[in-house]
């Protein structure tokens, strides 16, 4: 197996040395472990260059079989540790940041009250980002959007309603609430979620077309680029919960909402320390 961990984290980090540095080998026995995984297979993975190691076309084939065999074997160690129950499990979620800040932490902490020796580890991205990992097991569970997810097993955990955002001084700002078409003339700021935008999908509904003038991955730089003046932007509540800047959050009519939803593939199969938590989270929300 050590080959196939050498050849996925070369791939992460980009060179051999850095691999190296990572899983404790020298250099040479990476780029050793590599040669000797081309070799049962039969082809040429990586080109090697002074300015690094990139994929050739066939290291692009087979590189999700070999993240899959990896993922599969993590989950072999699992398997084992949880025969010896909860005492060393390690939990792996996909989470987008709203999330990330404001309902995981307080559900770890409860969750290792009772499973103190449970350890997460937190991958963060976008929906399309987190349902690719759980479908090839890079996590063992997420938090999604169900619009932007197919073929995977959803609990909804709650509706999240969209709210416009406006600099302080903006002049919707006294509204009690505002219509789609009113954001239609101003700078708009797009939360770029994936392959799906609630906003963009509200938009396209009713045959409008916003003034997208940004697209950013963070929700935070999007509340601090509002409060700079550099346009309005729709987002979730929760992402504007204890929200740290000088914004203005305002009602929109018609209102819609994102929900919130647990993802994972085939709860059977997962390490028990997950599962324990899949079901600890939906009776917390529930």
């Amino acid at each position: 197996m050590n080959a196939y961990y050498a050849f996925i984290k070369a791939i992460e980090t980009g060179s051999f040395t850095k691999a190296a540095e990572e899983l404790g080998y020298t250099q040479s026995a990476i780029s050793q472990m590599v040669h000797s995984l081309e070799e049962e297979l039969s082809t040429i993975l990586i080109l090697r260059s002074r300015t690094g190691i990139t994929l050739t076309p066939d290291g692009e084939e087979f590189l999700p079989y070999i993240k899959k065999i990896c993922n599969s074997h993590r989950e072999l160690k699992e398997k084992m540790k949880e025969m010896e129950g909860l005492e060393s499990g390690i939990i792996r979620i996909g989470v987008f940041s709203s999330v990330s800040c404001h309902w995981l932490p307080g559900l770890m902490k409860d969750f290792k009250v009772q499973y103190p020796a449970v350890h997460f580890e937190l991958h963060q991205g976008d929906y399309t980002e987190i349902s690719s990992w759980i479908k090839e097991g890079s996590v063992d569970l997420g938090f999604v959007n169900p619009k932007a997810v197919s073929n995977l097993n959803m609990i909804p955990l709650q509706d999240d309603e969209m709210l416009a955002v406006f600099p302080k001084d903006h002049r919707l700002a006294e509204q009690h609430e505002v219509s789609l078409k009113e954001l239609l003339k101003e700078p708009y700021i797009l939360l770029d979620e994936g392959e799906i935008s609630e906003p963009l999908t509200i938009f396209q509904q009713n045959n409008f077309e916003p003034n997208i003038q940004y697209r950013v991955h963070d929700d935070y730089t999007i509340m601090s680029m509002i409060e700079q003046g550099l346009g309005i932007s729709i987002l979730p509540t929760l992402v504007l919960h204890r929200c740290p800047y000088h914004i203005v959050t305002k009602r929109i009519s018609p209102s819609f909402a994102r929900t919130i939803s647990l993802a994972y593939k085939d709860k059977r199969v997962l390490p028990i320390a997950s599962r324990y938590f899949i079901d600890f989270i939906i009776e917390r929300y529930r």
